[in-house]
Formats: C-alpha cells, sequence, structure tokens
C-alpha cells in the first residue's frame, strides 16, 4: 500500500507580504497598516470565548489591544503553506509565561481572513481574558451587538 505525503505549496507572493508586514508590525509595535492586511470579512477566534468575532473593523481592535496585553512576546517559529500560517510564540502576561499559536488563513488576495489564537496555559488564558476584558470589553460587546 502506498502511503500518502502530505506536500503543502507555499504561501501565495501576497500571503507572503501580508505575513512579513504583520511580523514587522509585532515587532516595531506599529499596528498602524493592520487594516491593509485584514480582509473586510476577517473572523478572529479567541481562545478566551467560543464565540467568533466578525469583520476587519472588530479583528483589528482585538489584535491591536492583545499585542499591549503581552509583554516579551516573541515568535519562535512559523509553519506555512497552502494560504495557511501557524506562528508559534511565547510572552509573559504579568508574571503568567505563556506558550501560544496564531494560526492564520489568507484568502486569494493575501489577507488575513481567518485568525485563530490558542494559548496555554489555562492561568494565561484567563489573565488574558481579564486584560482583555478591562480593556476593550464594553467597546466589544457593543461591536458584537450591532451584527446581531
Amino acid at each position: 500500500m502506498e502511503k500518502s505525503v502530505f506536500r503543502p505549496e507555499p504561501l501565495s507572493n501576497a500571503a507572503q507580504i501580508s505575513l512579513t508586514k504583520w511580523v514587522s508590525m509585532i515587532l516595531n509595535n506599529d499596528f498602524s497598516d493592520l487594516p491593509s492586511i485584514i480582509a473586510s470579512d476577517a473572523v478572529f477566534l479567541s481562545p478566551v470565548e467560543w464565540q467568533s468575532y466578525p469583520g476587519r473593523e472588530l479583528v483589528c481592535l482585538l489584535l491591536r489591544t492583545a499585542a499591549g496585553v503581552y509583554e516579551d512576546f516573541k515568535y519562535n517559529s512559523e509553519l506555512s503553506g497552502d494560504e495557511k500560517a501557524v506562528l508559534e510564540f511565547t510572552a509573559h502576561i504579568g508574571d503568567i509565561q505563556a506558550r501560544g499559536v496564531h494560526i492564520i488563513r489568507f484568502n486569494a488576495g493575501g489577507e488575513f481572513v481567518n485568525i485563530e489564537k490558542m494559548l496555554r496555559p489555562e492561568n494565561a488564558v484567563k489573565a488574558l481574558g481579564h486584560e482583555m476584558g478591562s480593556k476593550i470589553g464594553p467597546q466589544t460587546k457593543v461591536a458584537l451587538s450591532k451584527l446581531n
């Protein structure tokens, strides 16, 4: 029996450009160009809540705010192909050491269309939820209520 081997296609040039911009934004803590790489119909999936957060404006708000919660944020590795990228990171939230991944899916234009954050340990997820809620909880609730 012949074994099937998964061989992903490399990222498109457009997706690679967006990913490079994203990493640069993280390194420089400058998210002014963030809307240019986020699709209008993008969705963010949080490690804190089961619900999804749709739309460019809300996704940008969540990504910018989360970046401000982490200390010593560093990407450690990348796996990419077939219009997806997984970026492994480490950071601190206060005195809590966190480890996680961003799972990013790109559309044909190279924009982020789906961004999922997975994080561990549990106390890091709770700390992230607390910090995000205190910074933008009311804004997020208003934005979500407008979608219904």
